[in-house]
């Protein structure tokens, strides 16, 4: 394999006896797209490395995937936000890539049909998705996760002021990095799980891909990034590792509903009745409430709404249990979503009506915005409460 490209996408590298050609790609882009066939079929390279992980790269081959997907296990095990994201991210692609007649993705698509073409290993370099995710998670605080909900909510508007000089711009930034890039500005450590971590993860994955010869296709955006890290010794056991809960946020999870149990008691024994019984009240329109308009805004079954009122002052004082969890199993099961909601979901995620509309993503929406409701009856009831004393 030689260096006889003159092209600013393609970047030439060698590790050890192994020669690399890492192309940089935009994730909605043609020329990305013949970039990659074109490369892959003059090198037959041993070997083609694919900004793709496990789960991303069977989404991207299955495209029925959807109709295997178990609503239930996705509350149960608490993955409707990430899906929810997954989803909104992928509505923002469609909609661009649709724009300018390209398949999200397609460069990946490419890279993998040109590989099997010339019988090449894929190799797939990048991080699982949640681990990413679970480790930006993490870092972030409260107020810092409902602002990244609302962020990824309004991030469904429309896309039709983007032009293609936008989408070259977009060369230079992760679809998932855009997204969270105003998160990250307030906080470097998220940019450092989203983006740093990343780089360090494609550049070990690639460099000890099998093969001497070998083709990479990852986001331009990555490249910068890889390069810098290329000949750092990087442990990627340790970038694989989900974090580990804090016990500082682990304090907070049981501290809260000790406290408000404790001031419901403290108020019944220094103010009396009355005041142990306005401060339940308060604990419970609150919470209630906020809670219940959480799951209004995400048009939910009227069902689901009673139950969010109900539940959310309950689970609130349970760390093991949330308010978003209940209401979305009681959605789930009052409309239960049919086999032509997961087939139209890759066409109502282009639009907003189509995300209360479809019957899955307005499950995930209960979830997300019961949760938040009662998040913020929380820290809306418990200075209400202490005016009673």
């Amino acid at each position: 394999m030689v260096s006889k490209y003159n092209h600013d996408m393609v970047h030439p590298m060698t590790f050890g006896s192994k020669s690399i050609l890492l192309l940089g790609t935009a994730h909605v882009s043609k020329e990305s797209v013949e970039l990659v066939r074109n490369i892959i079929e003059s090198e037959s390279p041993d070997t083609v490395c694919v900004e793709l992980c496990p789960s991303r790269y069977h989404a991207i081959r299955q495209k029925d995937a959807w109709q295997n997907t178990n609503i239930i296990t996705v509350i149960k095990e608490k993955r409707a936000l990430l899906l929810l994201s997954n989803l909104i991210l992928a509505s923002f692609q469609k909609k661009i890539a649709k724009k300018f007649d390209v398949t999200p993705g397609q460069e990946m698509l490419q890279a993998i049909e040109s590989a099997e073409m010339i019988d090449a290993r894929v190799h797939l370099a990048d991080r699982d998705i949640r681990t990413t995710l679970s480790r930006a998670w993490g870092i972030m605080g409260i107020w810092e996760k409902i602002k990244l909900i609302f962020q990824l909510v309004l991030s469904l508007g429309d896309a039709t002021d983007i032009d293609e000089a936008d989408v070259e711009k977009m060369k230079e930034q992760d679809m998932l990095d855009s997204v969270l890039a105003e998160v990250g500005k307030s906080h470097p450590a998220i940019r450092n799980a989203l983006i740093d971590e990343r780089d360090k993860y494609l550049a070990e994955k690639i460099r000890t891909a099998p093969g001497d010869t070998i083709v990479a296709a990852v986001g331009a955006g990555h490249v910068p990034g890889i390069k810098r890290y290329w000949n750092d010794e990087i442990d990627i056991s340790e970038l694989d590792q989900r974090p580990r809960k804090k016990k500082s946020g682990l304090f907070f999870k049981w501290f809260i509903p000790l406290f408000i149990g404790a001031l419901i008691v403290t108020g019944f024994f220094y103010g009396g009745a009355k005041a142990g019984k306005d401060m339940l009240t308060w604990w419970v329109l609150a919470n209630g409430i906020l809670a219940g308009l959480g799951a209004l805004i995400a048009l939910a079954h009227p069902l689901t709404i009673v139950s969010s009122i109900v539940a959310a002052p309950l689970t609130s004082l349970n760390p093991m249990i949330a308010a978003g969890w209940v209401s979305g199993l009681v959605e789930a099961f009052s409309r239960k979503p049919r086999v032509r909601d997961f087939e139209s979901l890759s066409e109502d995620i282009l639009s907003v009506r189509g995300f209360w509309r479809n019957k899955v993503t307005r499950i995930l929406l209960v979830v997300v915005f019961t949760n938040l409701g009662s998040v913020i009856g929380t820290f809306v009831a418990i200075p209400l409460m202490m005016k009673v004393l």
